[in-house]
């Protein structure tokens, strides 16, 4: 995957399960606002309250009972996201900001809307976004920037977003990139554990995955030509899915593309074989924000408080509990914080 942004990734819109088009309903009213239009304070914190096209807050208020402004974040259409964006509206609501969740179907809609400060923060995923803003800027043929560097992803991904008026705040631990499983027992009977084992093998594989592993650098071909494992064929049932998942179980096929956050691969008897000549790009979560509008020392300090704790692992468990346990998002988040001693 360090050719491109991997557009079939389930962190990528085109994948993920989609919860509405555009805008929610909810969404669409306009944002309460603070004062008269006429206040210059009320420009500061509420910029597209007065003649613009703005959006209602779902969240609280501040914990203290003032308040700091009004913020809202932006959530896209799949499990993870929606999470991320419980765990930062309650970290700025404690914060002192009055907050709101908007739910966007893709990066298509909520990356411009956070340019243009109808959204204030969202969370998003290194390498993606900036391969995004770089085919954007560039075209959709341009020069590859994010790696499996994520030092030097996230500083291509700066140097992307400034102009456009957004901030990049750190990245941390956590990442939800492509990885590929096989069986515990397919694991155990050819001791596999990395990628490179796999190839090394010399085991002919079936690949579940989507129709665009064919051709994507960090599937197939990168399977191939990194790690030396010998792809009779792809079967196109897509990225994670139950019937991936399925076939992979049942011996259909031997490997499917998945991410590193699947909450359900235990469910399947399916482990995880790691990726030790990095072949994937450092999609590491991180918060985007829109500078003029939460581009402060306040918002970063509270956002940075989870980036810090945050690993794969918990972003895993915490789909698993959204997915298979059916709980909440925003109870997900809540539980999440105060275990971390963060709420």
């Amino acid at each position: 995957m360090n050719k491109a942004a991997h557009p079939e990734r389930p962190g990528h819109p085109e994948q993920r399960p989609e919860y509405a088009s555009g805008l929610s309903r909810r969404a669409r009213r306009p944002r309460r606002l603070l004062a008269a239009c006429g206040s210059v304070a009320v420009l500061a914190t509420a910029l597209t309250a007065c003649g613009g096209s703005s959006l209602e807050k779902e969240g609280g208020g501040s914990a203290d009972g003032g308040s700091k402004g009004e913020l809202v974040i932006g959530s896209a259409g799949f499990t993870e996201s929606q999470v991320m964006a419980e765990l930062y509206s309650k970290l700025l609501t404690k914060a002192g900001y009055e907050t709101s969740i908007s739910k966007l179907k893709n990066r298509e809609l909520y990356e411009p809307a956070l340019e243009k400060g109808e959204i204030d923060v969202v969370p998003e995923y290194a390498a993606t976004l900036a391969e995004f803003l770089n085919a954007k800027e560039n075209g959709p043929k341009a020069k590859p920037v994010a790696s499996s560097d994520v030092k030097k992803t996230v500083a291509a991904l700066e140097k992307l977003a400034k102009p456009r008026g957004l901030k990049v705040l750190p990245a941390g631990e956590a990442v939800d990139q492509n990885a590929f499983a096989v069986t515990e027992d397919f694991a155990k009977k050819n001791k596999l554990k990395t990628l490179s084992d796999l190839g090394k093998s010399g085991e002919k594989i079936k690949l579940a995955a989507s129709d665009e592993c064919e051709e994507r650098p960090f599937c197939r071909p990168g399977l191939e030509k990194t790690y030396g494992i010998d792809i009779t064929d792809i079967d196109p049932k897509g990225v994670g899915t139950t019937q991936a998942k399925e076939a992979v179980k049942d011996g259909t096929d031997q490997l499917v593309l998945t991410t590193t956050t699947d909450a359900t691969l235990k469910d399947f008897g399916l482990v995880l074989l790691e990726d030790d000549k990095s072949l994937q790009n450092a999609d590491n979560v991180l918060p985007v924000v829109n500078s003029k509008k939460a581009g402060g020392k306040n918002v970063s300090a509270a956002l940075g408080k989870l980036t810090g704790v945050l690993t794969t692992e918990d972003l895993a468990d915490l789909n698993r509990k959204v997915d298979a346990e059916r709980e909440k998002p925003k109870d997900v988040a809540e539980a999440y914080l105060k275990d971390k001693n963060l709420l």
